[in-house]
């Protein structure tokens, strides 16, 4: 009788190296599927305000971005770190 598939020290790393994968497939599922939202919802925006602009939407994505990274600190580190 081979002993290695009944182990217990074979199956515990099998079932943690499962249940990793799977807690981390149920997040990265979770932030795509909210980052889905968001972009539907500013594609709504874009044609509410926009008329469907892509480059008006795309300037003002930029102006509203820097602003939210500017006026905490008045300063733009954070795009530093990119």
């Amino acid at each position: 009788m081979d002993e290695r598939h009944d182990s217990p020290h074979q199956t515990q790393p099998r079932r943690h190296l499962i249940r990793y994968f799977r807690d981390n497939l149920t997040i990265v599922i979770g932030l795509v599927l909210i980052w889905r939202g968001i972009w539907y919802i500013l594609d709504g925006i874009d044609i509410f305000f926009f008329g469907g602009h892509h480059g008006l939407s795309a300037i003002a994505g930029v102006i509203i971005g820097l602003l939210i990274l500017y006026l905490p600190d008045r300063d733009l580190k954070e795009i530093q770190k990119l």
